[in-house]
């Protein structure tokens, strides 16, 4: 089966993180759109998935316009708070097919300024 281009990216990155990330850490894999974005916390040993925080959620919706940057901040800040709340605290960051640049450099940098280490 011939994969596209964006599906062996995804597998390639990930893949090189898997090989070097140590056993005792979490993967945080980060999923964005137009005009979402999404996060989840995954224990590969059990494959599952132990945490999840995104945009669409109902805590996240305002009133209020707010841009695309500060929404990847208060999706960082609630995934940190919950991530506190289970003890995790040690994570590797998986980007998938999308460059550490913008909102996924605004997203992982508020997650280090919340206390999760990677």
């Amino acid at each position: 089966m011939k994969l596209n281009t964006s599906i062996r990216k995804r597998f390639r990155v990930s893949n090189k993180v898997k090989k070097v990330a140590p056993k005792d850490r979490f993967r945080l894999c980060i999923s964005r759109s137009s005009k979402n974005i999404s996060a989840q916390i995954i224990d590969d040993v059990k494959k599952i998935t132990l945490l999840s925080s995104s945009s669409i959620d109902k805590d996240m919706k305002g009133g209020d316009k707010v841009s695309k940057t500060e929404l990847s901040k208060k999706v960082a800040a609630n995934l940190a708070k919950k991530a506190q709340e289970k003890k995790i605290t040690k994570i590797f960051f998986d980007r998938g097919i999308y460059r550490y640049h913008g909102r996924v450099k605004v997203f992982a940098e508020t997650l280090r300024e919340n206390g999760m280490d990677f």
